[in-house]
């Protein structure tokens, strides 16, 4: 068996979900899963929605997802009974929101379930259409449980089981909601944006996948964005490892999550183009072995938001670093890079939620700077481990740009350097990179 997952672009219309059915019936001796995310920017309407309706707004975002469906139904000659109940339950949320004038985190879930639960009843109708027998499922329906943390939920270990059970038994194509879950208590959560990956390689381990394939709308991971350098290649082969890092730092084609279920059950995991299905995309594996290249790609991170944190009454004593990730944690704020010294750390952050609570905090026992609008830049490769003078020729070519280099980590498995710099000098710094190590 393989996993399939689609994304937003790749349902994003009629034409994409006759695509989507013709690539699937391509596979079909592979005894395919699908996984489906929602028509592209419906989730952000389900959310503006939300909010609308929280303000007892008209419920002109309500038509606009209700037009959006109905008009993919209708160009692919499907009956728009198919969705009705799902949107008819999305017209009593608005109400009740409207009534109670509040929404919270698992409102919010609620409300963004409905993308995906009318995508994957669309994509399984047409795979019906063309004659490829497929049911449509919301998640929890094969068994899909998580705790009850709304808004970036986590599977429980029982949902593995379960999703094994239930999906083994199946004479037929299932098609997944992506994204989406719910609690034992009934209620319904999210994995957090970008968690249909995420979906995809939950199940893909609770079944023991032959391959994991991410169908989006690119060619695979690139060396870096083509939106910033237009010669950016296709790698053919990366690691978990390496994926992980440039997912995180910036590399959108996967959700950072995406991996992890994977490495666990040493699946691989193949990037594809639904635009170009006969493209090779990127696979990626526990180990990639010797590449021709020591740096793999280049991945770029921006508005990012910097906190200098100093403090020389701590010179000497323990715990200084436990505290300020004590604070930091008590918020639910990640920190993705840091650098230390013996009275001063700087960190990264990505947004600035609560950041006006942290500092007041960090400022009983330290100074501190806030810096808005830098980017954090992350050089990979697995090879980086054994070659001298990455760092070298790195900060090298930044300084011949005249690029200021703010901060600079090596992260523990070696295999990246990564630094900030000026949000303006963002895109020049990956250029300069990208000609520096791909020509």
């Amino acid at each position: 068996m393989i996993i399939m997952k689609f994304g937003g672009t790749s349902v994003g219309n009629s034409d994409r979900i006759k695509n989507v059915a013709s690539i699937v019936k391509s596979y079909i001796k592979k005894n395919p899963v699908v996984v489906v995310s929602a028509v592209t920017k419906i989730t952000d309407n389900l959310i503006k929605l939300a909010k609308e309706s929280a303000e007892d707004k008209r419920d002109e975002t309500f038509d606009l997802i209700k037009k959006t469906h109905y008009k993919i139904i209708e160009q692919l000659e499907l009956d728009k009974s198919l969705i009705e109940n799902d949107l008819q339950e999305l017209s009593n949320l608005v109400n009740k929101t409207k009534s109670n004038k509040n929404i919270d985190e698992e409102i919010l879930d609620y409300f963004q379930s409905f993308g995906e639960r009318i995508s994957s009843k669309i994509v399984a109708e047409q795979l019906n259409k063309i004659g490829v027998k497929a049911k449509a499922y919301n998640s929890w329906e094969l068994g899909f449980l998580t705790d009850a943390e709304f808004g970036s939920a986590e599977p429980l270990a029982i949902a593995y089981t379960n999703l094994k059970n239930n999906i083994k038994k199946l004479n037929h194509i299932p098609v997944i909601t992506g994204f989406i879950g719910k609690t034992e208590a009934g209620d319904i959560t999210t994995l957090g944006r970008g968690g249909s990956d995420y979906t995809a390689a939950i199940i893909g381990a609770a079944i023991g996948a032959e391959e994991i394939q991410i169908w989006t709308d690119v060619d695979g991971i690139m060396t870096t964005d083509p939106r910033i350098v237009k010669n950016a290649k296709t790698i053919e082969k990366v690691s978990f490892e390496e994926a992980s890092e440039l997912a995180y730092f910036g590399a959108r084609v996967l959700h950072p999550k995406t991996i992890l279920p994977a490495m666990d059950k040493n699946i691989p995991v193949k990037v594809l183009n639904s635009f170009n299905p006969k493209g090779k995309g990127t696979t990626i594996v526990n180990k990639a072995g010797k590449a021709d290249r020591t740096v793999k790609a280049i991945a770029c991170k921006k508005n990012i938001t910097v906190v200098h944190i100093d403090s020389t009454r701590m010179l000497g004593a323990y715990g200084f670093l436990a505290r300020i990730f004590d604070i930091f944690d008590d918020y639910k704020k990640s920190i993705d890079v840091v650098t230390t010294s013996e009275v001063s750390v700087s960190l990264t952050i990505d947004n600035g939620e609560n950041l006006n609570y942290i500092v007041n905090e960090l400022k009983e026992f330290a100074d501190v700077e806030v810096a808005n609008d830098k980017a954090v830049i992350c050089v990979v490769g697995e090879g980086m481990k054994y070659t001298p003078g990455i760092g070298g020729a790195t900060f090298t070519a930044l300084g011949k740009k005249k690029i200021n280099v703010e901060m600079i980590s090596q992260g523990a498995s070696k295999i990246n350097v990564t630094f900030v710099v000026d949000g303006k000098d963002a895109d020049k710094a990956v250029k300069t990179l990208h000609q520096e190590f791909f020509g």
